[in-house]
């Protein structure tokens, strides 16, 4: 697998003990396999960085892939509400987390590699409005795919650090890619707004639903919220 990490630094050896524990899926080294993406990233604060490029031999790897037909978008949400520390401070906010976490967490720890979205900037406020109650199940998998957003690839164990090999890097101008980072935020934004006026469908399902009625993973109902 060819991985890419945004940095404002060369990464040649990356290392899982300086890994920080609050990104979207805990501690891990966070990668894309759209180098553009990754360019983007590494400038995301306004100054110049680098794309850093990897090849990840997966032989023998666990690989959770978060975006595959077997799991849906509160797996997703319920590893994010666990890992992510700033979340809306509301008592609803606080009953969803715990449920979330009760009925939709994934055990990762057996994992060595996740593929899953990317709750950077305005998808990371997108999700809280639907942890908050704001917004339903559907309008929150809609959000999820303004702006283009793109997958990220997380290493997640020493086994997998020990299968990246660095292939060298390529250099990413603030210039270009952090005004492109904030021009598809921009978009998103724009759409998720104009998305938030539809009319709500009586099949809609909210957080607060989901609680009332202990809708658990597995449950059909979930799909139909996605239609």
């Amino acid at each position: 697998m060819e991985l890419y990490h945004g940095s404002a630094k060369i990464i040649e050896s990356p290392q899982y003990e300086l890994s920080s524990k609050n990104n979207d899926y805990g501690r891990g080294f966070y990668c894309s396999e759209n180098i553009e993406l990754a360019k983007e990233w590494a400038c995301g604060k306004g100054q110049d960085g680098y794309a850093n490029k990897y090849m990840l031999d997966i032989n023998g790897l666990k690989i959770l892939d978060l975006n595959s037909p077997k799991y849906n978008i509160l797996n997703w949400l319920a590893i994010l509400t666990k890992n992510r520390t700033y979340w809306q401070r509301s008592s609803i906010s606080e009953q969803a987390k715990t449920y979330l976490q009760e009925n939709f967490l994934i055990d990762t720890v057996e994992f060595d590699v996740i593929r899953g979205y990317r709750a950077d900037d305005s998808y990371f406020s997108f999700a809280q409005d639907f942890v908050a109650n704001t917004i339903s199940l559907r309008q929150l998998s809609k959000a999820m795919h303004l702006g283009k957003l793109g997958e990220q690839i997380v290493i997640m164990t020493p086994k997998a650090f020990d299968m990246l090999t660095f292939k060298g890097y390529e250099e990413a101008s603030a210039n270009v890619y952090f005004t492109k980072k904030e021009i598809r935020d921009k978009e998103a934004r724009k759409e998720y707004r104009e998305s938030k006026v539809e009319i709500a469908s009586t099949d809609d399902l909210f957080m607060l639903d989901i609680m009332r009625e202990g809708i658990k993973d597995g449950d059909s109902r979930l799909q139909q919220g996605l239609s």
